[in-house]
């Protein structure tokens, strides 16, 4: 088959978990993809919480794309993950290679800690000139500062975002260097997240923030989060030294 007959490879972000949060660029081009790819956590169990956004925001018959359902384990180990992404990247490579054009979607942004990578890592050696289009989504690094109302960033501040399993012993240099940080994957590391920032004096700065946005969305101060609250989770530790700079017209680095 000749390079000319690939189909198109896309990746589609689809926010957070509320499913009126989605774009309309993902929800119009789900609708008239030939294959939407699907991330799923155990082989055959379509237990994917991407796609449970997107059929909160579409109904099944207004996809017209066949459904294919890929397995990412949740582990670190190469022996498992491995075969399972070339076993993933094989099967969209089936559809590209008939013409067909692929929307493989994520959760969130696709450029931002996604499953998406482990295909795009594919693509020099297995579809070099394949057109590949990626779709931001909405992401829990700002969903989470809409929740608690306390923002990201502005003027002189700086942010940075990193994952709690860690970013937990770097956080000293952060404090210093950063105004916010955003610690993703935060759930299983709360008692050592109150240990360090009780060291450093900063854990009445520490929001925790579980379903950002959606339905189910609890906030807590750090010191306050139930032992049995630890799932789609992220803590926002706003220091904000730098705060107001532009409103007095000193920096804080003079």
């Amino acid at each position: 088959m000749s390079e000319n007959k690939f189909g198109k490879l896309y990746a589609v972000g689809v926010g957070t978990g509320a499913p009126d949060l989605m774009t309309l660029r993902a929800i119009n081009l789900l609708k008239t993809v030939d294959v939407i790819a699907i991330p799923e956590k155990n082989p055959g169990a379509r237990d994917s919480f991407a796609w449970e956004i997107i059929t909160g925001a579409l109904q099944e018959e207004e996809m017209q794309g066949e459904r294919l359902f890929l397995w990412f384990p949740m582990t670190k180990d190469a022996s498992i993950t491995v075969p399972a992404w070339t076993a993933a990247a094989d099967a969209i490579d089936e559809c590209i290679k008939a013409g067909k054009s692929v929307a493989f979607v994520t959760e969130g942004d696709p450029s931002v800690y996604s499953t998406w990578h482990y295909i795009l890592d594919e693509k020099d050696e297995r579809w070099p000139t394949v057109e590949v289009e990626v779709v931001p989504g909405i992401t829990s690094i700002t969903a989470v500062p809409a929740a608690t109302g306390i923002p990201l960033a502005e003027g002189e501040e700086r942010f940075c975002v990193v994952p709690a399993t860690y970013g937990i012993n770097m956080l000293p240099r952060l404090a210093e260097e950063f105004d916010t940080i955003m610690l993703i994957k935060a759930g299983r590391m709360v008692e050592e997240l109150k240990a360090m920032l009780t060291k450093l004096n900063l854990l009445d700065k520490a929001t925790y923030v579980s379903h950002a946005l959606m339905d189910k969305q609890e906030i807590y101060p750090l010191d306050q989060v139930p032992a049995e609250n630890r799932y789609f989770s992220m803590v926002q530790i706003s220091i904000r030294q730098r705060k107001g700079v532009l409103r007095t017209g000193i920096s804080k680095n003079d």
